[in-house]
């Protein structure tokens, strides 16, 4: 799942720092799930209004060695998971989604989070890799730094392929980020209930360094 970055284009002027999720360590946790909510608050709206409290419930999921994470001033401006096949950038347990947010929307919390968030969909190969999670706070927004965690990305040396997966194709501001920093369009599926769902299609994208 890439959703969430609604980088604007503009002078980039702030300093970022980017570091893995794990190197930061667990006193960044919450700040790093603000960041995950504000990206994919609009899609996670049914099981908590308040973004403090889908933080407090998603937080433990984020599997912080799979995640990288731009910084301005310390704080997380823009974040991303770098995921080989096999692995998840996200792990959650039922029993604490249900705890915060009640029995009901908890179980089906549980379930929507394995359909959609877990299951890499890169076959594993040498130098092959998906980005997900791409996600930016608003106070940072137009500041570069989703495009510093894609740049921080595709300059990692073991890597020689990258894919986006799964972009509304109404995400104009994320397609437009991914092709600024060199992804192209490989494939596109029709999303189901495209009526009430307000969008067409799912968009995956790639990019193939030499």
């Amino acid at each position: 799942m890439s959703e969430g970055s609604e980088e604007t284009v503009m002078e980039e002027t702030a300093m970022i720092e980017v570091k893995r999720g794990d190197e930061l360590g667990e006193g960044y946790r919450r700040g790093i799930a603000e960041v995950f909510v504000e990206g994919f608050g609009d899609d996670l709206r049914y099981f908590a209004e308040d973004p403090a409290e889908l933080a407090a419930a998603i937080d433990h999921m984020l599997v912080l060695e799979r995640f990288h994470v731009a910084l301005i001033d310390g704080r997380p401006a823009a974040l991303a998971s770098l995921t080989e096949g096999g692995q998840e950038a996200v792990d959650h347990d039922a029993r604490t989604l249900r705890r915060h947010l009640g029995l009901v929307k908890g179980t089906i919390a549980n379930r929507v989070f394995r359909t959609h968030f877990q299951g890499n969909s890169v076959e594993p190969e040498p130098g092959r890799v998906e980005i997900g999670f791409v996600a930016s706070a608003r106070r940072f927004r137009g500041q570069g730094a989703a495009k510093a965690v894609l740049n921080h990305l595709l300059a990692l040396p073991e890597y020689d392929e990258y894919t986006l997966e799964d972009i509304k194709d109404t995400n104009e501001p994320a397609l437009r980020l991914y092709e600024r920093v060199g992804f192209h369009e490989y494939k596109r599926r029709r999303a189901n209930h495209s009526r009430w769902s307000g969008f067409e299609a799912y968009v995956s994208m790639k990019l193939t360094q030499s």
